[in-house]
C-alpha cells in the first residue's frame, strides 16, 4: 500500500527516518509497488537520478570507457565458482526456476496461474545481483592476448539483491546502479584504474553532489566479495551516521582464474588477468536527500536538479496575457543555460505552488507580476534562503547563473562544516559508546585491533570500520584507545546505513 503524504514533515531532531520518509513522499519521488522492497521512482526521483547519471557517464567516457549491456540471468553454477563471491551474495539471490506457466482452477473455483512442471529449467538462473560472474564468463572468449587489453566496460543496469529491510532509495530489493568492469595485463594497471574511478566517484559526488566524502579502503571484514581491496568513499549524513556512496575494487586474478581469463603476453607467456569492478547507485539519491535537506523538504543541488527555475506568474484576470507573456520571454531568455518551468496552472492559487516548489527543492523560484514587470525586474527566492529579492529582466541569466553557483558552494561548505564539527577523536571506548549514543558522528581512532576486535566493536556499539582513509599521518608511537594495542593505521568508525 502507498504511503499517505503526511500532513507536515516531521522535525529531523524528533524522528529521522520518518523525516525522510517525509521529505520524499512530499517531494514525489518515490511510491510502493506491489511487491515489497521494490519502488517505483515517479517522474522527480527518476529525473534526479538521471542528472547523477549523465554527470558520472560523461567522466566515465573522458576516461576511456564505453558502455555496453549483459544479460540479467545467470547461470546458477557461474556464481559457485568464486567461492567468496557466492558466500557474499547467496542469501540475497532470487532464483528463477521455471520458463512459463500454465491456468489453473484454484480451491476457490476461480482460475489461477502456477508453474508449468513441464517447464522446469535445466539448470537455475539467477537474476544478477551484480554482474562479475556473467561479464567474466564473455571476456573469457573475447580475450586471448596482450593486444586484446586493457578493456574498459561500464553497464547502466537494474540489480536484484533481496533485501529483509528496506528503505527507498537507500537499500532496496531493486535497483539501479552502473557498474564497471574492466581487464588489464598487468596489477599496477589495474590498481591504478581503481584508484582513477575512486577518484572519479570523489569528483561527481563533491563538485556535482555537494556532498564531501572521504576516499579510503575498506578493511577485510567490509571488502566486497570476491576482492583483493576494496576502496570507498564515505559521505556524512545530517543524524551523523555514514552511507557509503561508492566503492571501486582491486579483484586481482580471483575472477580470473576462476573463470580461466588468460592472455598471451608480448613475451609469449600465458598470464592471468588482472580484474577491476566499480559501481554507484541510487543510493546517491538518498545520500543528497539526508545531506542537503531540512524541515521545509527536499533541499537539491543545482547541478541535479531537474527544474532549476521555476518562474509562477502573479496576476489577475485583465493582466493574465501581460504577464505571461512577460514570464515566456523570461523563460526562453534563459532556457539554454539553465532547466526552467514556468508554473501556469490556473486552478491553483501562487501560494500552494510556492509551497509546492518548496517541497520538491526547485533551487531558484522567479515571481513575476505587472509591477514587476513595470520595473523590469522579478521576485526572487532561493530554496535556502528565507528572504526574497529583485533581480533585473535585463541580464538576468547571468544573474541566475550567478545565484546557482553560489548556492553549489555554499551546499558543499555547509556540509563539510557539519561533517567536520561532528568528527572526533575519542580516548577510550566507553567516550565512544556515549558519543554514538548521545552525538553520532564520524569517529577517528588509530586503530589497532584485528577482525575479531571489529566484530566485538560492532556488537557492542553497532559502528563499523567504514575506512581507512587514503590520506594516513604516522600512527607510529600511538595506542588504540579502543584496544589499548599498538595502533597500525587510522581507521574511520561510525554507524552507518
Amino acid at each position: 500500500m502507498a504511503r499517505e503524504t503526511p500532513a507536515v514533515i516531521t522535525r529531523r531532531d524528533v524522528d529521522y527516518s520518518a523525516w525522510y520518509l517525509d521529505v520524499i513522499t512530499h517531494a514525489d519521488m518515490v511510491d510502493d509497488s506491489p511487491v515489497r522492497g521494490c519502488k517505483v521512482l515517479k517522474p522527480h526521483g527518476y529525473a534526479v537520478w538521471e542528472a547523477m547519471r549523465d554527470a558520472l557517464d560523461a567522466r566515465f567516457k573522458a576516461t576511456g570507457h564505453v558502455n555496453a549491456y549483459f544479460p540479467l540471468f545467470i547461470p546458477m553454477s557461474f556464481l559457485s565458482k568464486e567461492a567468496e563471491h557466492v558466500e557474499g551474495f547467496a542469501k540475497e539471490c532470487a532464483v528463477v526456476t521455471h520458463h512459463r506457466l500454465r491456468s489453473v482452477t484454484g480451491p476457490d473455483g476461480k482460475a489461477a496461474v502456477e508453474p508449468d512442471p513441464e517447464s522446469k529449467l535445466d539448470e537455475p538462473l539467477i537474476v544478477r545481483p551484480t554482474s562479475e560472474t556473467i561479464i567474466w564468463h564473455m571476456y573469457g572468449r573475447w580475450i586471448d592476448s596482450w593486444r586484446d587489453l586493457p578493456i574498459l566496460i561500464n553497464q547502466w543496469a537494474n540489480v536484484v539483491r533481496w533485501e529483509m529491510k528496506t528503505r527507498p532509495f537507500l537499500r532496496t530489493t531493486e535497483f539501479l546502479w552502473q557498474e564497471g568492469h574492466t581487464a588489464h595485463a598487468t596489477a599496477d594497471e589495474a590498481v591504478a584504474e581503481t584508484l582513477q574511478m575512486l577518484d572519479v566517484y570523489a569528483e561527481v559526488a563533491e563538485k556535482v553532489l555537494a556532498v564531501p566524502v572521504i576516499k579510503g579502503r575498506k578493511s577485510a571484514r567490509e571488502r566486497f566479495a570476491g576482492a583483493v581491496d576494496t576502496y570507498t568513499i564515505e559521505a556524512f549524513m545530517q543524524n551523523g551516521w555514514a552511507l557509503q556512496a561508492g566503492t571501486s575494487h582491486f579483484l586481482g586474478q580471483n575472477f580470473a582464474k576462476a573463470f580461466d581469463v588468460t592472455f598471451q603476453s608480448a613475451a609469449g607467456v600465458r598470464e592471468h588477468v588482472w580484474a577491476t569492478s566499480w559501481g554507484v547507485s541510487t543510493r546517491l539519491v538518498g545520500a543528497v536527500v539526508m545531506t542537503h535537506s531540512d524541515d521545509d523538504g527536499l533541499v537539491l543541488p543545482p547541478a541535479i536538479a531537474p527544474i532549476q527555475v521555476v518562474i509562477v506568474p502573479v496576476y489577475k484576470d485583465a493582466e493574465k496575457d501581460h504577464v505571461l507573456t512577460a514570464a515566456r520571454a523570461l523563460a526562453d531568455a534563459l532556457r539554454g543555460r539553465f532547466r526552467v518551468r514556468i508554473d501556469d496552472r490556473e486552478h491553483l492559487r501562487p501560494g500552494p505552488k510556492y509551497f509546492e516548489w518548496e517541497r520538491k527543492g526547485v533551487p531558484l523560484r522567479l515571481e513575476l507580476g505587472p509591477r514587476d514587470i513595470a520595473k523590469g525586474q522579478a521576485f526572487a527566492k532561493l530554496r535556502i534562503r528565507s528572504d526574497k529579492f529583485s533581480i533585473a529582466l535585463d541580464g538576468a541569466a547571468d544573474v541566475v547563473a550567478t545565484l546557482l553557483d553560489d548556492m553549489q558552494a555554499e551546499l558543499l561548505v555547509r556540509a563539510t562544516a557539519m561533517r567536520d564539527a561532528r568528527t572526533y577523536e575519542v580516548g577510550s571506548r566507553a567516550e565512544l559508546a556515549r558519543l554514538l549514543d548521545e552525538t553520532p558522528g564520524f569517529f577517528r581512532v588509530p586503530w589497532g585491533g584485528d577482525d575479531a576486535d571489529e566484530d566485538a566493536l560492532k556488537e557492542e556499539t553497532r559502528a563499523t570500520l567504514r575506512c581507512y582513509p587514503l590520506d594516513q599521518p604516522s600512527v607510529e608511537g600511538l595506542t588504540c584507545p579502543l584496544t589499548g594495542k599498538p595502533a597500525h593505521a587510522w581507521a574511520i568508525f561510525a554507524r552507518a546505513y
